[in-house]
């Protein structure tokens, strides 16, 4: 159901759009009218994500997408474009952790940790916006927005010693803010949101871990909880909407006053 937003008769593209962020996103601007394709990994879920989408009565598609190859992406984006003939809406949720190829502390990093955790989190964002960039700029208009972390922002102690996913994850602030800036006078936004601790696949060693179950009181005071997907999702929908016109190269925070001490 419409509200407050309306993308009807717009193409938006979500990836990591399976599962957790993604998902929340996509079922939101579905709702609002658009046309949304979910770009995902995991091809079972994502056609059962898609699906539902289309039984609550909302236009979605999905295509498997390797966000970190350069001819898998292209070649969707393509997709997305030849079908529907323009791409208003990019937003990069696509990511995750590299614990379990080796990120951790910068001197017991391993290589592969590094190099995957910035492939999965960064050259996914790259990708991204280096092949939809040029259809919004036929356009003459588009909306890009990038979801980080506040790990890109702040540094993290010991329950958060990723120093790969936070290096990924600072500079998609900062290459947003460089699309942004240099991508202006063409009409084209860019900006992006940087979450706390959401409750998603991804955060299931926090989400069973009680010591930071038990930190959230003091890491992210506002609930003393996990957020929600929909609560990013929101921000997400806001941010492509044109009630944020007059916005681009902004940092978001949606992380329940964590970054705000």
């Amino acid at each position: 159901m419409m509200g407050l937003y309306d993308f009807s008769g717009q193409t938006v593209i979500v990836t990591g759009g399976a599962s957790g962020i993604g998902l929340a996103a996509a079922e939101l601007f579905a709702a609002q009218g658009a046309v949304t394709a979910l770009f995902d990994i995991n091809a079972e879920l994502g056609e059962q994500r898609a699906q539902a989408i289309r039984e609550e009565g909302g236009q979605a598609a999905f295509l498997a997408v390797d966000m970190t190859d350069a001819d898998s992406v292209a070649a969707a984006i393509t997709r997305v474009q030849a079908a529907h003939g323009r791409i208003d809406v990019l937003v990069n949720v696509a990511g995750g952790s590299g614990r379990r190829f080796g990120d951790g502390p910068v001197a017991d990093c391993t290589l592969e940790g590094w190099d995957h955790t910035l492939n999965m989190n960064l050259r996914s964002v790259f990708l991204g916006c280096k092949y939809a960039i040029p259809h919004m700029l036929d356009a003459g208009r588009g909306a890009i927005v990038n979801v980080a972390s506040v790990l890109g922002l702040v540094g993290g102690d010991a329950d958060f010693a990723t120093h790969a996913y936070a290096a990924s994850k600072g500079a998609v602030i900062n290459l947003t803010r460089a699309i942004a800036s240099y991508y202006a006078p063409q009409h084209i936004r860019a900006n992006v949101i940087c979450p706390g601790l959401i409750a998603t696949p991804m955060s299931q060693r926090a989400q069973s871990n009680p010591r930071i179950v038990e930190r959230l009181k003091d890491l992210q005071p506002l609930t003393g909880d996990f957020g929600t997907p929909e609560d990013v999702a929101h921000a997400v929908l806001y941010m492509a909407s044109d009630h944020a016109a007059f916005v681009t190269g902004s940092v978001l925070t949606v992380d329940g006053g964590w970054t705000m001490r």
